[in-house]
């Protein structure tokens, strides 16, 4: 009999990717979680159990999980205040282990150790932490930064003739959503019980020197890379009208890679899948005509 699955936070991008994912395999039965039910009667007719949970209510979350055998811990969007994200995945790991659930599946970050520049790498570690505490089976995806992230920035790009960025000559093993789905999907249908850490990344880790002359070649625009020092960019973002928290968490990513905290590439993807991960100019070359889309005024 095949093993009961459970994806949390499946009304989010990833979430919902790993179920249509496992349901295309025919794996399951699946268990989808996620604070609003309501949203998810798609996934219903499909034949998923949706669940509510709420990871701010630690004694629903056992019930909530009841049943599965696997469960993937996709880390939660709870960066409103400190230490509120990192509480919210210590109580899911409580009520795995009370629920039963015999492995799950964590959605971390590379590289997360004390010495990471990042202000959400502590909640990463933490988690890896209570999981590695907790008796379960484990495997920690470390994804790297999203190659989907990109679009955004390369659209201003082209449209002021400069990728500005605090990462000095540092280099990133972006992945691509798609690919982290996929690796999160087979780690979570395969029979590894014991203990493991991945790193998901892309293919080849690349500068922001090399993602500007990419854009340049797939645009026919000139694309100048203005590496800045980290304050700066942390100034220029709250002057454009960004969340003063929000400014401190982007500009401590590119303190990251300008360090070499995530200059990090693996084959960890296709290991899992079968497949290769995407690199960055087949990802930036298929999403040619958004990034292309005037920026609107």
């Amino acid at each position: 009999m095949s093993q009961p699955l459970l994806v949390t936070g499946a009304g989010g991008q990833l979430g919902r990717r790993v179920v249509d994912l496992l349901l295309a395999q025919g794996a399951g039965p699946l268990i989808a979680t996620t604070r609003h039910p309501e949203r998810l009667g798609e996934l219903r007719a499909r034949g998923v159990e949706v669940r509510r949970a709420d990871f701010d209510s630690p004694a629903s979350l056992a019930e909530a999980f009841a049943g599965a055998a696997r469960m993937l811990l996709i880390s939660t969007d709870a960066l409103d205040r400190p230490g509120r994200r990192i509480a919210q995945h210590r109580s899911a790991v409580d009520a795995a282990v009370k629920a039963g659930v015999r492995h799950v599946v964590y959605t971390s970050l590379t590289n997360p150790g004390p010495g990471s520049p990042i202000t959400i790498a502590p909640d990463h570690r933490g988690t890896e932490d209570a999981l590695a505490e907790s008796g379960l089976g484990a495997t920690v995806l470390r994804n790297n930064l999203y190659a989907d992230l990109l679009v955004a920035s390369l659209r201003r790009a082209l449209a002021t003739g400069q990728l500005v960025a605090a990462a000095g000559d540092g280099r990133t093993g972006y992945v691509t959503r798609e690919d982290c789905a996929r690796a999160a999907a087979a780690a979570l249908a395969a029979d590894f019980n014991g203990k493991r850490v991945l790193d998901i990344t892309g293919p080849a880790a690349v500068s922001h020197g090399e993602i500007a002359r990419i854009a340049s070649d797939l645009s026919g625009k000139p694309i100048a890379y203005v590496p800045v020092p980290r304050e700066a960019l942390e100034q220029g973002m709250q002057k454009a009208g960004m969340p003063a928290e929000v400014a401190a968490l982007l500009a401590s990513f590119d303190e990251g890679i300008a360090r070499g905290t995530l200059d990090v590439a693996t084959n960890a993807v296709e290991e899992l899948t079968g497949k290769p991960a995407e690199d960055v100019r087949s990802f930036l070359a298929r999403h040619r005509g958004a990034l292309l889309t005037p920026i609107e005024r």
